[in-house]
């Protein structure tokens, strides 16, 4: 069957009429074909399931085509590989990419059905937990939309990382079953598997040239199956898969086993090696934890190594050319093995020499660091991997035999150089895997101004002094087609009366909203819309945690993961001491305010468990207080996902982005709120620093300790008990805390917790206390008079043009990965 790539379909440019009439018929077609049910009888459940295989088809369609035209090219690929995508709910994201959603809501509507009704059986995807997931869904967006030859690769987890639930104000975790219905995106590839083994030894011996020959012998196997989802370009007829692996046993029975009546050591061997692929980041507390942990890293980037080189195979024939048409990246650290699988295969199974293969590979990888704190950058014990991938520790021992003496070369007087840039630390006999991700690439990028200059004048300043050229900036960015066009359509549809729709594609265009930042008709028409968002959100807390907020007062909002760094600990603080000047009369004719709170925390993040559990006990008491629950709400919104994310952020006033200054590599969600219209208040942190300069001093709330001050304070002996001293509102504070005014039943549940603020306080939290209390009330003070609190969001919204993700990929595109789009996007006329 021929398809060409400029086919007609449903979903172009077709009539409305036509297309409502033909979605009506292919739904019915699908209920009792594909579903199995009987239209009459069908739930919205099974509505979903017709619809959602509907769109996959003609995904299938548009995906068979753009992979003939990429072949018939022979274009250069990039291949992204992250441990986790944070995909969100796809239907309407894919019915918008479509241009389908209005004649589907129709076609539904004509059919007896409600299309929001249908869209929430949707379960978000447990494929990824924070920013790093997001940013990477957000990458394979923008690549489709602008037609970039991509795949990103990944593990399909069976349960998620988990799904978080708050019982007596604790955090609990529960599997996150989000295939348990199944996931009608995604098509299972029975012939698309590879071996992944594990373990055995590497034997070394010469062939009869004399030539060295290494083999690994005596390894268990675990089999990788592919399932791929597709990923539509937003009104363009391009692309991108995202393919998953999942881990399936070799042999999945012992019948001998089970005849004999062990009947569980029958079925062991599946458990086993299906765990690999059960839960997004394990917990690696115990050295159990860590070995999965490792084997599950190695799984995904084995099978998606051989899967990249099998193609480049099928397409080019020759492994020499694989640098020249094939550009791997490392999202983050956990990828950092495939530099040493990529070698294994080149010399083992292709016989390339060693140098030669070294070369192909520094010239195929590049890597983004997210993290510069070294608690946070991956390390794993010499011996650990010396048992479960001893090919690739061998290989590993050769790659730094070679990098130490390029680094000996250039600092031939430094003695302590080597042991610095080692990718061995040989005190801890660990291997520093951001070290061997920066040694295996040809280029390394921060993600913030900032963060790129600490990364090149500290972590690692000593690689950026071997070769400034492998050092450069890509600012993240966020996808406006998801973060403003769905998720928030009102503003959307406004912004385009006003402007046209060019900026749902080119984010610059937003910058021709300042025209209107003094037309008071506009503004009233913003305010409107900011109104309806918020109504909705206090909808959302009043069902989620049955706290009833008043829309009217300013939501002020805090959503990431939970860590000390984030420093929810200090938003806490304030409220806490809100309430005590609400409680003392102090703060005369208040400012209504609700503050909402949302997170998880790794399961064994003691401390970080801890603080969702005094968010919680504080809620508690404020919430019930009747001297103060009409002027201040805290509410704290469970498993938070990219679904709840996008009522939240559309009804947010002030997004607080209080990261100490030097520890956030550079945050998105500052960016989606900001482009929402929420006001931001936070440090000189990450991109914040950058969204100032956008925005403009006088439309953002900064305050705290710059990362040289914060630095500089540290090293000159930070004492935390002194601000305690000092500031009788932040004593008050932490002694409510310690003494159990929060916690009755048990009064010393928070002593771990204030002495680790009073005997350390590495995030600063006391430091920043004052300056923060005083920024909030600047805050106060402009959110009481709403024609400028409103002109300040517009202002913001005008000016978030370089914080689209497509800026960010059109710079890894031309700067990083070396590709070209496959077409110019077709922009549609139609919204």
């Amino acid at each position: 069957m021929n398809l060409p790539l400029n086919a007609p379909m449903l979903g172009s440019d077709l009539p409305s009429s036509w297309e409502t009439s033909a979605i009506k018929s292919r739904l019915i077609d699908n209920m009792v074909r594909t579903v199995g049910k009987n239209p009459d009888e069908a739930t919205s459940h099974d509505w979903f399931y017709a619809l959602a295989y509907l769109v996959r088809g003609l995904l299938s369609e548009r995906y068979i085509k753009m992979e003939r035209e990429q072949n018939r090219r022979n274009v250069r690929r990039s291949y992204y590989l992250s441990m986790e995508y944070l995909l969100g709910q796809l239907l309407s994201s894919n019915l918008l990419a479509l241009d389908l959603l209005n004649p589907v809501k129709v076609a539904l509507s004509e059919l007896g059905q409600n299309y929001d009704t249908v869209k929430a059986c949707e379960l978000d995807a447990g494929l990824g937990n924070g920013g790093l997931g997001r940013l990477a869904a957000c990458i394979l967006e923008s690549m489709a939309t602008h037609g970039y030859p991509g795949y990103g690769y990944s593990i399909r987890y069976e349960f998620g990382m988990f799904h978080q639930r708050v019982e007596h104000g604790q955090q609990v975790e529960y599997p996150e079953n989000w295939l348990r219905f199944g996931n009608p995106w995604e098509f299972e590839r029975h012939c698309v598997k590879h071996s992944v083994r594990f373990n055995g030894k590497a034997v070394t011996h010469k062939e009869s040239d004399g030539d060295e020959q290494t083999l690994w012998v005596d390894t268990e196997k675990v089999m990788a199956l592919g399932y791929d989802i597709p990923l539509a370009g937003f009104r363009a007829n391009t692309l991108v898969n995202l393919r998953l692996w999942s881990a399936r046993s070799i042999t999945d029975f012992n019948l001998q086993d089970f005849n004999e009546g062990e009947y569980t050591a029958a079925v062991e061997g599946r458990a086993l090696s299906e765990t690999l692929s059960r839960v997004l980041y394990p917990n690696d507390a115990t050295e159990k934890g860590q070995i999965l942990r490792l084997k599950q890293e190695y799984f995904f980037v084995s099978a998606s190594i051989m899967d990249i080189i099998e193609r480049h195979q099928r397409a080019f024939k020759d492994i020499r050319t694989l640098p020249e048409k094939v550009s791997i990246h490392l999202n983050d650290t956990h990828p950092s093995l495939a530099i040493a699988e990529l070698m294994r295969i080149l010399i083992d199974d292709h016989m390339v020499p060693k140098a030669e293969a070294w070369a192909m590979t520094r010239q195929v990888f590049s890597y983004t660091n997210h993290t510069l704190m070294p608690e946070a950058l991956e390390t794993w014990p010499v011996d650990m991997l010396e048992r479960i991938v001893p090919r690739h520790m061998a290989l590993i021992y050769w790659i730094n035999h070679q990098h130490l003496n390029n680094v000996k070369r250039q600092f031939p007087a430094d003695a302590e150089m080597p042991n610095r840039l080692s990718l061995i630390d040989e005190d801890s006999k660990r291997v520093r895997m951001a070290h061997l991700s920066v040694v295996g690439s040809h280029k390394v990028n921060g993600v913030a101004e900032l963060h790129t200059q600490l990364m090149c004048e500290g972590t690692f300043e000593p690689f950026h002094r071997m070769d400034k050229e492998w050092f450069i900036n890509v600012t993240n960015g966020v996808t406006q087609r998801r973060w403003l066009l769905q998720s928030n359509p009102n503003l959307a549809s406004l912004i385009t009366a006003r402007i046209g729709d060019q900026w749902i594609t080119d984010l610059a265009y937003l910058k021709e909203l300042e025209a209107h930042a003094d037309d008071e008709s506009f503004l009233r028409a913003f305010r409107k819309v900011k109104n309806q968002n918020k109504k909705r959100l206090a909808k959302l807390i009043q069902k989620k945690v049955g706290v009833q907020v008043d829309y009217q007062s300013l939501f002020d909002i805090q959503v990431k993961r939970i860590h000390e760094y984030k420093r929810q600990l200090l938003n806490l603080f304030s409220v806490i001491t809100r309430y005590n000047r609400l409680k003392e009369g102090i703060a005369s004719d208040p400012l209504p305010r609700t503050v909402v709170i949302a997170g998880k925390a790794a399961p064994g993040y003691f401390l970080a468990k801890l603080i969702i559990r005094l968010i919680n006990d504080v809620a508690a008491t404020i919430n019930s207080d009747p001297d103060t629950r009409d002027a201040l709400k805290l509410a704290f919104l469970p498993n938070y996902n990219v679904t709840m994310a996008e009522t939240i952020v559309p009804g947010c006033d002030l997004s607080e982005q209080i990261s100490t200054a030097g520890s956030e590599a550079s945050g998105t969600g500052n960016m989606k709120f900001a482009m929402n219209g929420a006001l931001t208040i936070g440090t000189l942190d990450g991109a914040n620093i950058e969204i100032r300069e956008s925005v403009g001093k006088e439309n953002i709330f900064i305050f705290g300790l710059t990362a040289e001050a914060a630095q500089d304070l540290r090293d000159n002996g930070y004492n935390s008990r002194q601000y305690y001293e000092d500031n009788l509102e932040l004593r008050k504070v932490l002694d409510m805390i310690r003494d159990g005014f929060f916690s009755p039943d048990d009064p010393g549940r928070y002593h771990s917790l204030v002495n680790a603020i009073l005997d350390g306080d590495h995030y600063l939290v006391c430091a920043d206390y004052a300056s923060y209390m005083a920024c909030l009330g600047r805050v106060d003070d402009a959110f009481g008079s709403p024609e400028e609190w409103t002109r300040m969001a517009v202002l913001n919204v005008a000016r978030m043009g370089n914080f689209s993700i497509d800026r960010t990929v059109h710079t890894y595109a031309k700067d990083v990965w070396n590709i070209e789009p496959l077409h110019p996007f077709y922009p549609s006329s139609r919204i």
